[in-house]
């Protein structure tokens, strides 16, 4: 399998986009020039593993996602990972709690369903 560059770095522009990003922001954060960022982004230049997790890093996504385009981890959304990225330590508090009453909603709803 070979990875499609010019893909990689769409990717990254997106989601450096979406996220509000300014490029030589994210270059600085990463700690690479604005024209290596640029060079990448267009798939002019191949990152090395370290840059790549960087810039993963940098913009809360997964190297799947980058390389592959995976736009799901373990069957969620990635809007809803990206999202809880963004959350306090009280909202994700919050967030488990209302997971777990839908489990513990489902979990019961099944065992009702099946009882003879």
């Amino acid at each position: 399998m070979e990875l499609n560059y010019v893909e990689i770095g769409n990717r990254i522009a997106q989601r450096r986009i979406h996220a509000g990003i300014k490029q030589t922001n994210l270059a600085e954060t990463v700690g690479i020039s604005n024209n290596y960022l640029s060079s990448i982004e267009r798939g002019k230049e191949r990152p090395s593993l370290e840059i790549l997790v960087s810039i993963c890093n940098a913009l809360h996504v997964t190297p799947d996602y980058l390389l592959m385009g995976n736009m799901h981890s373990n069957n969620i959304p990635q809007n809803i990972t990206d999202g809880l990225r963004l959350c306090s330590e009280n909202d994700l508090d919050l967030i488990l709690a209302i997971v777990q009453i839908m489990v513990r909603r489902s979990s019961d709803r099944w065992n009702s369903d099946n009882y003879f």
